[in-house]
């Protein structure tokens, strides 16, 4: 089965990323064919400066790269590589109902923090469904939380195929497995919205002083403490063991265990979790010449599939003379 995702990019990868996603991608390269891709079109509604887009772009794919994702196993590639994708978009946008995007919770959420209300932004739903139907997509990974994107997108595939007949694949939802809410530096779940990420890619001596900055209680040292209210043993339990968690646990309700030390702690598990990564990431930022490669080899399938894909729907609409 091919499973599909896209992701935006959007600022430095962190530990909630991993967590909550990356890692049950890598995971899936080895159950299912997966097509993962940079979504720089999607981009275009908040990044507005070339270079900048440029330079995100190489580096989520440095990033992915990185931390597993194998060009031998799965097909990476960039969403602007493959312009058959905005023509399904319009031909999609046919037969989608106004009543449908007005509906979507994305799109007021964002106009409700702020951003323009461009056509872009309104129309965001019907190039991802493009996206995804483009590439006869058998799963879409997702968090509960984003169930609806793949619903929109079987909704817009089924008025397709009940206009011109059965023409598109129609995906079903992958519910990531679900994780505690990976708590930032402050307390709140982590989010490059909220600035209280833990980034896997900073240099060494900046990741030590973003998990030395994590917020917690005034309980002295000596003083008995509660590891189900604290971020520093939240996050230190993303890392360890089911004994090593039990242990650090043992030391907080006893009292004497700063959160100094458990900070320190948490440190040397993040270094020992992505140490490999790090230094293939380094590898990568000096050789950008191959991640591009990685991404023209990879455009390349994906634009085949999606040629097929749309030859089938021109010609199912009668644009194909």
């Amino acid at each position: 089965m091919r499973a599909l995702s896209g992701v935006q990019p959007s600022g430095k990868i962190h530990i909630g990323n991993y967590f909550g996603a990356i890692r049950q991608y890598v995971r899936m390269q080895d159950e299912h064919e997966g097509f993962f891709f940079i979504a720089n079109y999607h981009a275009l509604t908040t990044i507005r400066d070339p270079e900048d887009m440029r330079r995100q772009t190489l580096d989520l794919a440095a990033d992915y790269l990185a931390l597993g994702l194998d060009p031998q196993k799965a097909t990476v590639f960039v969403q602007s590589d493959i312009p058959e994708v905005c023509e399904l978009s319009w031909i999609l946008s046919t037969v989608t109902p106004m009543g449908l995007l007005e509906r979507c919770h994305a799109y007021k959420d964002k106009v409700a923090q702020g951003i323009p209300a461009d056509h872009g932004l309104f129309a965001y739903p019907v190039l991802m469904a493009a996206d995804i139907l483009i590439y006869d997509s058998h799963l879409v990974p997702v968090g509960q939380d984003q169930k609806q994107h793949v619903e929109v997108t079987r909704d817009i595939g089924e008025r397709f195929n009940n206009t011109y007949g059965e023409t598109l694949v129609i995906p079903e939802p992958y519910i990531l497995e679900s994780t505690a809410v990976v708590p930032g530096i402050d307390g709140r779940k982590m989010s490059k919205s909220y600035d209280n990420t833990i980034p896997i890619f900073d240099p060494e001596k900046a990741t030590r002083k973003r998990i030395m900055s994590i917020v917690t209680d005034s309980t002295p040292v000596e003083g008995a403490k509660d590891p189900e209210k604290c971020s520093v043993f939240q996050l230190y339990s993303l890392f360890a063991s089911e004994q090593q968690r039990a242990e650090m646990a043992e030391r907080y309700r006893a009292g004497g265990m700063g959160y100094g030390d458990a900070k320190k702690e948490l440190f040397e598990a993040f270094m020992a979790q992505f140490g490999e990564a790090r230094k293939r990431r380094e590898e990568l930022a000096a050789n950008l010449d191959y991640v591009r490669d990685v991404l023209h080899k990879g455009a390349e399938h994906a634009r085949a599939v999606a040629r097929t894909t749309l030859d089938r729907c021109r010609a199912a609409c009668g644009v194909d003379i």
